[in-house]
C-alpha cells in the first residue's frame, strides 16, 4: 500500500488534540500552567483548555520552545516524550495496540502517524539484519525539543507495547551535542550520537519480530479500515478545502463515537450550529443529507472488505444496532447489506 504524501511544514499542518497532553503535563510538573503557555506562544485564551480537537503544527512547535524556556528545562523535549501514553496517538495508537508484532507496528506508523500529527514522517529500512528507523522533521529549523520528544515518545510507547523495557539502541540526532548528555543516556542508553546526517535509531532487526503481548489482533481489521478512512478524508479535506469536505471529515472521525449530531460537529469546528447550517445550505446540502451521503459512501467501501462483518460495519458507521444500518442501506440501495455484498463479490 503506498504511503500518503507528506504534508509540507505549512500553516495547514495540524497536531491532534491528544498529542498536546504530554507537553502540557511536562510543563505543569515544572510549575508552568496552561495560561502561561498560551500567552507565551501567542495563542488565544483557552486555546489549550479544554484540549482542542487539533492545533496548528506551527503553534505546537512554538509551544515546545516556550515550554522549555518557561520551565527552564534544557531537556524539555525528552521530558515531554516521557509522558506519552496510549491516548496520545489517538486512533493510530489503538491500531498499534492491535498489531501482532513490532514489524507490523512500524509499518502502521509509516502509514498512519499523520493522524496524530503533521510534524514529520517515519521510514524504516532493513539491511543485513540491521533495522534503521528514520524520522524526517517537516520543521527542519525547529529546536532539538521536537525530534527529542518524538524519539523519547516512541521508546516509552514501544516499551509499553512490549510489556518490558526495550533494549538500548543506537540513537543519532542531527542537532549539536549538549553540554551534558546524562539525560539522553538515562533514556536511550550509552550509544547516543549527535551532529548526525539525520535523526535515526539503529537496532537488531530481530526486534521487529517481538510480539505485542496484549494485542487484540481481532480488532485490527476494524481499526485499520477506520484509520484508512480517516486518513483519506484528512487528505481530501486538505486537498479540496471548503465546508463540505471539512464537515465530511469531521463526520467520519466521529461516527463510531456517536458524535455526529450537528451541534457537536459545529462545536468541533468552532462555529455555531446556525452558521454551519447556513454554510451547508449555501453549498446545496443539509447536514442530514451530507451525513447520509457519507454513510452510504462508507458502507459501499466497507462492504468490499471481506474481513469486516456486517455488525462491525454498522459500528464503524455509528449505528447502535445492526438492524438500523440494514434499514438505512435498503433505503439507499433497495437491498440489504448481505445481499449487496453477495452480488458484488469478486
Amino acid at each position: 500500500m503506498p504511503r500518503p504524501p507528506s504534508p509540507a511544514s505549512r500553516s495547514g499542518g495540524r497536531v491532534a488534540g491528544p498529542y498536546l497532553q504530554p507537553l502540557i503535563e511536562a510543563a505543569a510538573v515544572r510549575g508552568v500552567n496552561v495560561r502561561e503557555l498560551e500567552q507565551a506562544a501567542g495563542l488565544a485564551p483557552d486555546a489549550l483548555s479544554p484540549l482542542p480537537e487539533s492545533l496548528a503544527a506551527t503553534d505546537y512547535v512554538r509551544l515546545l520552545d516556550v515550554g522549555a524556556q518557561l520551565a527552564k528545562d534544557p531537556y524539555f523535549g525528552l521530558h515531554v516524550g516521557e509522558r506519552v501514553k496510549l491516548g496520545t496517538y489517538n486512533v493510530y495508537g489503538l491500531i498499534l495496540l492491535s498489531c501482532r508484532d513490532f514489524g507490523q507496528a512500524f509499518q502502521q506508523t509509516q502509514r498512519f502517524e499523520g493522524l496524530a500529527h503533521d510534524l514529520g514522517r517515519s521510514t524504516l529500512n532493513v539491511d543485513k539484519g540491521v533495522a534503521e528507523y528514520r524520522w524526517d522533521s517537516l520543521f527542519p529549523h525547529a529546536t532539538r525539543h521536537l525530534a527529542e520528544s518524538v524519539f523519547t515518545g516512541i521508546r516509552v510507547f514501544g516499551s509499553w507495547l512490549a510489556g518490558q523495557a526495550l533494549p538500548p539502541v543506537e540513537v543519532s540526532f542531527a542537532h549539536q551535542a549538549p553540554q551534558d548528555d546524562s539525560e539522553y543516556r538515562r533514556i536511550f542508553g550509552t550509544d547516543v550520537r549527535f551532529d548526525a546526517p539525520a535523526h535515526t535509531a539503529r537496532f537488531d532487526a530481530a526486534l521487529l519480530s517481538w510480539p505485542v503481548p496484549n494485542a487484540d489482533v481481532s480488532l485490527y481489521p476494524v481499526l485499520q479500515q477506520h484509520a484508512e478512512r480517516l486518513l483519506k478524508e484528512k487528505l481530501r479535506a486538505e486537498r479540496e478545502g471548503g465546508i463540505v469536505a471539512q464537515v465530511r471529515a469531521a463526520i467520519v472521525k466521529n461516527l463510531e463515537q456517536d458524535r455526529v449530531r450537528l451541534p457537536l460537529i459545529a462545536q468541533e469546528m468552532c462555529i455555531t450550529p446556525r452558521t454551519l447550517q447556513r454554510k451547508l445550505s449555501d453549498a446545496g446540502l443539509s447536514f442530514q443529507q451530507l451525513l447520509d451521503q457519507t454513510r452510504h459512501e462508507l458502507a459501499l467501501d466497507y462492504l468490499k472488505q471481506k474481513k469486516l462483518s456486517i455488525a462491525e460495519i454498522a459500528f464503524l458507521l455509528g449505528y447502535q444496532e445492526q438492524s438500523s444500518f440494514t434499514h438505512a442501506f435498503k433505503d439507499w440501495t433497495g437491498m440489504n447489506p448481505g445481499a449487496y455484498r453477495e452480488r458484488n463479490r469478486d
